[in-house]
Order: structure tokens, then sequence, then C-alpha cells
């Protein structure tokens, strides 16, 4: 009997995206194809506990963005445009047609579901869908500090300033989160994050560049689940109604005890049992 926490083995596979970059994807498990995609700062890897649970009904491959893991590079000509055609070439390969998305994974998703019916169910996992305007104001520190061989310092000016961090994170003092961070963020976590901060600021400026753009994801023709975790701000909650309400076929459902990462690590077959039970109705 296998352990809650042994990961199975995963098949990795390549397809190359309209532009020649190559796609790397996992596959692990049995039953209809499902397509999982990443947010920003993560790669397949953090989605194996969460694969590993849906693998007992789907077939799943969880896809390494661009940018990450065995996938090609962004590149210099970086869009959503980009993602978007990367997904639709690993949907045409394995033939999937159910998807789950986390944060900008789910934005990709939602994205490519506007313009092209490949999906006949998605779940998505507080997909970036901006309602409003994003704050950029940390972008231009952010990038200073990678072009001066600083991640730690760069990871600083994202934490406190892109909206996402706890309050109490907000106010500590640059100098003394960063310093805490140096000691204290080391692991593997970080290991597979530090390569992938270059990529975040290019992902979080097609993302901001979103808004506005709300009402277009109406011609989303797919049944659609949003989750978002209780623990969620408030006001960020409220943004999801939004986006519910704007998709034509969507319900939203909030998970107590969950914030923005639940479909990662422990709480991962949390978010999977609720996948499941949403993209196997009939």
């Amino acid at each position: 009997m296998k352990q809650a926490n042994q990961i199975p083995q995963t098949h990795q596979r390549t397809v190359s995206s309209t532009d020649g970059t190559p796609i790397s994807y996992q596959t692990i498990g049995a039953g209809p194809g499902l397509i999982v995609l990443g947010g920003a700062l993560r790669t397949s890897q953090d989605y194996l506990p969460l694969a590993s649970a849906l693998a007992r009904s789907f077939t799943v491959h969880v896809v390494d963005r661009r940018g990450r893991g065995a996938s090609g590079p962004q590149g210099p000509q970086y869009t959503l445009g980009k993602e978007v055609e990367d997904l639709l070439a690993v949907q045409a390969e394995t033939g999937a047609r159910l998807a789950f998305g986390h944060s900008y994974g789910g934005l990709v998703i939602l994205e490519t579901a506007r313009s092209f019916q490949v999906f006949e169910r998605i779940a998505v996992y507080e997909p970036g869908v901006p309602v409003g305007p994003l704050s950029t104001d940390w972008m231009a520190p952010y990038r200073e500090r990678l072009a001066a061989g600083d991640p730690y310092g760069a990871f600083v000016h994202f934490i406190q300033g892109s909206g996402g961090a706890p309050a109490f994170v907000s106010k500590l003092p640059y100098w003394y989160l960063r310093m805490a961070l140096r000691v204290g963020f080391r692991g593997p976590s970080w290991q597979r994050m530090r390569p992938l901060l270059e990529a975040n600021l290019a992902e979080h400026e097609q993302m901001a560049g979103q808004h506005g753009r709300l009402a277009a994801f109406a011609a989303v023709t797919a049944s659609v689940l949003l989750l978002c975790g209780g623990r969620t701000p408030r006001a960020t909650r409220a943004e999801f109604d939004a986006v519910r309400d704007t998709l034509p076929q969507a319900t939203l459902e909030s998970v107590p005890g969950l914030d923005h990462f639940g479909p990662e690590g422990q709480t991962a077959p949390v978010v999977a049992e609720l996948t499941q039970q949403f993209l196997l109705q009939v």
C-alpha cells in the first residue's frame, strides 16, 4: 500500500509549440485526459501531489510551462498568446478535454477556452484574471535587483508590492525581510523558485495587461468550476464573484481553511477531490 506522500512514477513527454519551443509535461494515471497548468514561480514538481490524487480517475498531464523545467525558454517575444499556443500543442498531442489551472495557469486555460473550444470542463483555483488594476510599482525595483544579482531582494519587492502578502509582512522593513529570507528560505522550494524569478516578472506584466478585458471571458463556453481558498482575503474572493458572473457556465466554491496555494502540498488532495467531483459530472 502506497504512503500518502509517495508520488507514483510519471512519464515525461515533450511537444513542440507553434514557434518551435519544446513544452515538457509529465503523465500519470489512467482515465479521461486532464491537463494541469500551474502558476508563476511553480514547476510541474509542485503539482505532483495534486496529480497523484487525480490520477486515480484521470490520465493527468502536468505541464511545465515555458521558462521552467525541461521546457524551452519564454523567449524575447513572450506573451500570454504564446502560453495559449503551448497549451493547444499539449492538448492536440494528448487529446485531453479536461483542464485544471492554478493562478496564472488558470488565466492561460480560460484565455485558451475563450477562443478555442477544446475543453469540455474546466476547474480553476484562484485564476489570475484581473478584475481591478494590478499593482505594478514593484516591477521596476524587482527588475533592478535581479539585474544586480540579488534574487532575495527582488523577491521581497514582489511579496510586499504585488498585493498577495499578509498585512504584517507588507509592513516589515525591506531590509529586515530580505535578511530573514536569506537566513531562513533556502530549501528545495526556493531552489525551484529562484530560476523562475525573471519569468515571474514577465508573467505578471502579462497579467497586469489583462485589466479591462474581463467581459471577453463571456466567450468561454465550457462548464467551469471556480475554486478559491476560504483564507484568501475577502476583497480578493469578491473578485472571483465577478469572474463567476462573467463566465456563462460557472460555479464558485470557497474551500474552508485553504489559501492561494491550496492545490500544492498537503492540501492538494482536498482540491483534487472537489475537482474530480466536478470534472466527472455528466
